[in-house]
């Protein structure tokens, strides 16, 4: 029986129209018009790219967006002093920093500098520790994205085992206390864990996180697993090697067309619930 496709691009136009709706009752409502802010600092092409989608996704849903690009010789100062004007901004309700940042940028302590009721993409270390914790804050973007897909096609996790491969900060951590808060059992592992065959291959639930083409092989997967690829590599290659899984596991996400379009509609579903506290 072929594998069940995961389709993240028609869920989140699905959720679009949703969203669509509930912007033009907020703004009926008397509300703002919801401001998401984008730091996009050098000249990345897919960086550049990244943000363009993120504005025209604003831009779908009635949202406005303001880019904010900085020249690749920004310091560390400077770019602190640009997020403390977008969260004095009371027109602003949600803040994102495009990652990667130029080297010689602390970004750690750029990211924990936006304001928490603005941290929209879920990258500050105070949004994390809440999230862990199971208490309110916004989760970062493509795990929350994922945990929408799988909800959306009913995939069970209480009590599976996922084994998460990746451990960054905004992608790998907070995937394994999201997939933890819902009762799985979770590994987390990256490139340096030894026998990562054997550790992959007792997963109920595999999310591809490492950032590393194919790294994870398509036989150490089991039959009938759920398999999450969150990689986007050039040519359209994740970081799970595919082949003959359509045939082998319950489900799969697409790449591209699976967590990408889920990352950026969690981040425009955030930024309107920051729109709606600003009314509470």
């Amino acid at each position: 029986m072929a594998a069940l496709i995961l389709d993240g691009k028609a869920l989140a136009m699905s959720r679009e129209a949703e969203l669509s709706i509930a912007v033009e009752e907020l703004i009926r409502s008397g509300a703002k018009v919801p401001v998401l802010a984008t730091i996009l600092v050098g000249g990345d092409p897919a960086s550049a790219t990244y943000v363009q989608m993120k504005q025209n996704a604003c831009r779908r849903v009635g949202m406005e967006s303001v880019k904010v690009a900085m020249p690749e010789s920004t310091t560390t100062e400077e770019l602190l002093a640009q997020i403390d004007l977008l969260n004095k901004d009371p027109q602003v309700c949600g803040i994102l920093l495009q990652h990667p940042v130029p080297e010689q940028i602390d970004e750690r302590t750029c990211f924990d500098a936006i304001a928490i009721e603005k941290d929209v993409d879920g990258v500050t270390t105070k949004g994390f520790g809440l999230m862990s914790m199971q208490e309110q804050a916004f989760g970062s973007a493509t795990p929350a994205g994922i945990m929408t897909l799988l909800a959306h096609y009913k995939v069970a996790l209480s009590g599976k085992h996922a084994v998460v491969v990746g451990r960054s900060p905004i992608l790998g951590k907070p995937m394994a206390a999201m997939l933890l808060n819902a009762d799985a059992t979770v590994t987390i592992c990256h490139s340096r864990t030894q026998n990562l065959a054997e550790l992959v291959a007792q997963a109920d639930i595999v999310i591809g996180a490492v950032g590393k083409p194919e790294l994870i092989k398509a036989e150490w997967i089991k039959d009938g697993a759920i398999v999450v690829d969150a990689g986007y590599h050039p040519g359209g290659i994740g970081d799970i090697d595919k082949t003959g899984l359509d045939s082998r596991v319950a489900a799969l996400t697409p790449v591209p067309g699976g967590v990408g379009p889920m990352t950026i509609n969690a981040l425009i579903s955030q930024t309107l619930d920051s729109a709606r506290k600003d009314m509470s």
